[in-house]
């Protein structure tokens, strides 16, 4: 495997970034399967609407497990949170999310006292265009003003966050496509075992 090139910064809140993250055969095969055959839930909230589904062996088809296996998720821990975090971390759970035309994610920060306190992200759009919208933006506070940075979904892109109450964000209004994610989130070990 070719060495990962990741992007870390500090503002306006920890996270890491990398391109070509994830396997070219495993990103198709997950996207073609979110596609057409995953058994998608509509959730909504109070800040966004979206299709969801939890991902575990259970559920996964063969091809796929790979993408919860404890070597993947210890890649995903060593690649995008070792460089942000010191912290001693759990996987929590895995998702994926589907956006589709007219959905939108406000802005939030995920922040519950206690609970998960790392997410990492991989984006599965091939040939995904900024005019359909679906940009994770990055502020430095809850306000629309304070955008700080955008990144783009990406192919086999992934970003790994710090979450705290300062850790805003918001993806825009999907113009048409479906925009698909791998989310990953993580834990304290401590709280794990306590």
């Amino acid at each position: 495997m070719k060495p990962i090139s990741i992007d870390v910064r500090h503002i306006p809140f920890a996270h890491a970034s990398a391109v070509g993250f994830l396997d070219s055969d495993l990103a198709g095969a997950a996207l073609d399967w979110m596609a057409c055959d995953a058994p998608w839930i509509l959730r909504i909230a109070d800040f966004y609407e979206q299709w969801e589904l939890h991902l575990d062996q259970e559920n996964l088809p063969d091809s796929l497990k790979e993408l919860v296996s404890p070597v993947f998720v210890d890649r995903l821990r060593r690649h995008l949170l070792e460089p942000i975090t010191n912290i001693d971390l759990e996987l929590a759970e895995v998702t994926a999310h589907k956006l589709v035309s007219g959905q939108t994610i406000r802005i939030h920060n995920d922040y519950i006292e206690n609970a998960e306190s790392h997410r990492v992200l991989i984006q599965l759009n091939r040939g995904w265009g900024d005019e359909q919208g679906g940009l994770l933006m990055l502020f430095g506070s809850g306000s629309a003003n304070d955008l700080e940075r955008i990144i783009r979904p990406l192919h086999r892109s992934a970003f790994g966050f710090t979450i705290s109450d300062r850790s805003f964000h918001a993806v825009s209004t999907i113009t048409h496509g479906e925009r698909y994610t791998l989310v990953y989130s993580f834990r304290h070990a401590a709280l794990v075992s306590a």
